[in-house]
């Protein structure tokens, strides 16, 4: 590892544990989440938004970048922390889950990757030594090795994929020559314990400053997903971060934190906030349903939030009903604090050796999508009969 990066354990609990992992840009506390700025920003924030909701790590993509509007030009600009205005860590996934899954017509073969662009039809020759090109032009704090995210349970497919990407993360090693960036590699092998547990063992040997599990949350069931964690964790290296790749649902985090995983980035949070969906200690809850029109509290009011401290769900509801920007934006800057808030939580437990109480807890409240909906009904009718005097029959 790089002299000016380090990962210092500070407690454990079971396989979980908390950390901090250094970089040029500053300390990041783990277990961390990651929201997405994609384009280079987070979608309806601005940066301050981020640092005041207590972020330390941002993710922005070099697929992305590279079309547009381009690396050099990002380089000649200051790099990515002086064109986003962001001075605190920034980390660079390589591009390979863009360019396999927005890529159009690509081909791919041993020394990389062609493909047509899917902003103009441009045609594109994508390989590890351009993926690190890339990312060093950004000057991102954290990079990422290209691989190839294969198809989970195609047992067929991944063996010889799995041995593409590591000549692939042999490359990227030689490659990558800066010492203000750390370089992690990325284990694949999809839901197979052999395959995992043999991916984690030969990108060791190569020494990355921290490794990537990928290749999840891409259609395997969550129980294959605990299972690959649970035995993909204990196979990486002790004293380096394991970060699961594009993993940002919460209950997914809690899960994943207790299997040993130390980061997390994903679109989630922000996306389903631009349309109207926020996180609730209880679950997802559709700002768009008619049953959140006269409803005079906040989302949460137990919620530091900008957004709680100052609006009522009926407001919001209307905001996102009218597709106000006003209102997308309020959302994210609520599920982004819900996020950052929860890690903070899930770093207490841990400390004080709790984390399995906190995790069952966890579960048995947080509802997701149709459950919460469901639940946020039920509630809003024991009001309504509570404040008519009415008995409450689904009480019994």
């Amino acid at each position: 590892m790089p002299k000016l990066f380090s990962f210092q354990i500070h407690a454990v609990d079971g396989q979980a544990r908390t950390g901090t992992f250094q970089t040029a840009h500053g300390p990041i506390q783990t277990p961390v989440f990651a929201p997405v700025g994609t384009q280079a920003t987070v979608k309806t924030l601005e940066p301050r938004d981020l640092r005041e909701a207590g972020c330390d790590l941002v993710l922005a993509n070099a697929y992305h970048l590279y079309l547009r509007p381009g690396h050099e030009q990002i380089a000649a600009l200051g790099g990515l922390h002086q064109f986003m205005q962001w001075p605190h860590p920034i980390l660079t996934d390589s591009g390979g889950f863009q360019v396999f899954s927005l890529a159009h017509q690509r081909q791919i073969t041993e020394q990389g990757i062609t493909f047509k662009s899917h902003l103009d039809g441009s045609q594109h020759f994508y390989s590890p030594q351009l993926a690190i090109r890339i990312q060093s032009d950004l000057g991102s704090d954290i990079a990422m090795v290209l691989d190839e995210c294969a198809p989970p349970a195609d047992r067929a497919y991944l063996e010889p994929s799995l041995a593409k990407t590591h000549r692939w993360a042999e490359a990227c090693r030689q490659a990558h020559t800066g010492d203000t960036q750390a370089l992690f590699g990325i284990v694949q092998g999809g839901i197979f314990e052999d395959l995992r547990v043999q991916s984690a063992t030969f990108l060791a040997q190569l020494d990355f400053p921290g490794y990537g599990i990928g290749g999840l949350a891409v259609g395997e069931t969550k129980e294959e997903m605990n299972r690959t964690l649970a035995f993909t964790c204990p196979a990486l290296p002790r004293s380096r971060p394991r970060y699961l790749m594009g993993v940002g649902a919460p209950e997914d985090i809690v899960d994943a934190v207790y299997h040993g995983v130390d980061m997390f980035d994903s679109v989630l949070p922000t996306r389903i906030a631009r349309n109207g969906t926020v996180l609730h200690p209880e679950g997802r809850l559709n700002l768009k349903n008619a049953v959140h029109a006269t409803a005079e509290e906040a989302i949460d009011i137990n919620c530091p939030c900008y957004t709680c401290r100052h609006f009522s769900r009926a407001y919001l509801h209307h905001l996102v009903r009218c597709r106000e920007i006003s209102g997308l934006r309020l959302c994210t800057i609520h599920n982004v604090v819900f996020m950052q808030q929860l890690m903070k939580d899930i770093r207490q437990a841990i400390g004080a050796g709790t984390l399995a109480a906190f995790r069952q807890s966890f579960k048995a409240r947080y509802r997701i999508a149709n459950q919460a909906a469901r639940h946020e009904q039920r509630q809003r009718w024991r009001t309504a009969r509570e404040r008519a005097g009415t008995p409450d029959s689904s009480a019994a």
